[in-house]
This record gives structure tokens, sequence and C-alpha cells, in this order.
């Protein structure tokens, strides 16, 4: 059983990721700054994502569904996460945490979600 990884994608707010270190240190978690991802198309931020073995968490629940299903009809997704922007900050981290602490990354794979559900 392997540790929850998470990836922010570019639009996710900053301190979503941020507050989440704070609280759990031990979570790894990626900013979009540091994976590259400002730019870069949908397809491309869940083949790094997936490169990684990382669970995309991500605002996008316009376009990122579409992608997420073309991708996995021939690669394999490590999952997304969407929070929805309404979402308090700390209902996010609250939210994360509990993914991370409660399930494992083989529950992930080809996995997508939205919190709220």
């Amino acid at each position: 059983m392997t540790i929850v990884r998470f990836q922010a994608d570019a639009d996710l707010r900053q301190a979503i990721v941020t507050g989440t270190i704070r609280r759990q240190p031990n979570l790894d978690f990626q900013s979009a700054y540091t994976a590259l991802l400002e730019g870069k198309k949908d397809s491309e931020v869940l083949a790094i994502a997936a490169q990684d073995g990382r669970v995309l968490v991500t605002h996008d629940r316009k376009t990122m569904p579409t992608e997420f299903g073309e991708f996995i009809m021939s690669k394999t997704s490590s999952g997304i996460l969407i929070l929805s922007q309404n979402l308090s900050l700390s209902d996010a981290i609250e939210a994360l945490i509990l993914v991370w602490e409660a399930s494992t990354a083989e529950e992930w794979v080809n996995q997508i979600m939205s919190i709220p559900f």
C-alpha cells in the first residue's frame, strides 16, 4: 500500500497547498510551480501527474473530467480530486488530509472524485 501523493494543478489556490502542508508536514503535495505546469494543456498535466504517481488536485470542473476520460482510455492515471472553488480553505485542507490519511494511492488509480460530491 502506497501513500497518496498530491500534485496541484495550475488553477488550484496556492493557499490550499501551503495550508495542507502546514497542517500535515509529512504529506507530499507538489505545487504547480515546482512541476512547471503553468500554461500546459490538461492532457500534459495529467501525464505529468501520472508519471510522478500523484493524484491531481484541481478546481477545473469544466474541461478536466473530459480530458481525464480520454486520458484513461489509453493511459493510467494516478487519479483526480476536484475541489469546488466555493469550498472554504479550511474545508479543502481537511478534505485533502482525510484523503491522505484514509486511502492509498492504489485506490485512486483511474478514479475521479469531486468535493463536495
